[in-house]
């Protein structure tokens, strides 16, 4: 068996998720039937994140196992060949060491969340950022950002539904930067839980907003309750961005 590693980019829209799934298409089945059609194997492909329905990747890493070698650009090649009606593209592929696992050999993820904040809807940027017509001050934004950031009992900003077995993460960035009416936030760690960024993001929109503060924000932190959150952001302004495994300088 030879094992190779995938580096994709897919919009979000139109996907039930990362994962396959019983209730819709998922970006894993497509992947998964490009490879059947052009090897003729039925594979699993690992993903590095489970993506939720609506979310974007610029960065997704996986891996799949197929019996017969194949030059990595050709693997790429014939998945690209047949996902031509999907809006997800295999970048690179390479061969991979055996060991070599997409999900459980990543040590650092990072994402980003795009916010428009003015007052005309998106025509461009439609289904790619959160638009939020009423003012933010980014710079507040990005002081309560910084209580966030280490390790902590991230339970206020974990969904309802999410298997982790801990809500203990640590989180090595949080940052907010305004340019214009565009407003960016990166978030980096080894791992996230169920929408914890898109519970971050709607949190400090409210700060933006003026309705919290930076010890509203560490209030909530400590409560450890869902319900002390801030609402959760659209997943059309995510993106998973990257994914570092130790041998790169992501």
């Amino acid at each position: 068996m030879t094992r190779y590693q995938l580096l994709i980019e897919y919009d979000g829209h139109g996907f039930v998720g990362w994962q396959r799934q019983d209730n819709g298409l998922g970006v894993q089945q497509v992947l998964e039937d490009a490879v059947s059609a052009f090897s003729g194997e039925a594979v699993v492909v690992q993903g590095a994140g489970r993506t939720d329905a609506g979310v974007h990747a610029l960065g997704q890493v996986a891996h799949l196992d197929l019996a017969k070698e194949w030059p990595a650009d050709t693997v790429r090649d014939a998945m690209n060949a047949h996902m031509k009606t999907h809006a997800v593209s295999v970048l690179t592929a390479r061969v991979a060491v055996p060991d070599f696992h997409a999900r459980f050999s990543a040590i650092r993820r990072a994402y980003r969340y795009c916010i428009v904040n003015r007052r005309a809807p998106l025509c461009i940027a439609q289904g790619h950022a959160w638009w939020v017509p009423s003012p933010l001050d980014s710079d507040a934004m990005a002081k309560a950002a910084g209580v966030l950031i280490g390790h902590h009992d991230f339970t206020t900003f974990r969904a309802s539904e999410c298997q982790a077995n801990s809500p203990e993460k640590t989180l090595d960035e949080l940052t907010v930067r305004r340019c214009g009416e565009d407003i960016e936030i990166i978030a980096r760690a080894r791992s996230f839980l169920h929408h914890q960024v898109r519970n971050m993001v709607g949190s400090l929109a409210w700060v933006g907003e003026g309705k919290w503060t930076s010890d509203d924000m560490r209030r909530a932190l400590a409560a450890k309750d869902r319900r002390a959150g801030g609402p959760t952001a659209p997943a059309d302004g995510l993106f998973l961005v990257s994914v570092g495994y130790g041998d790169d300088n992501e």
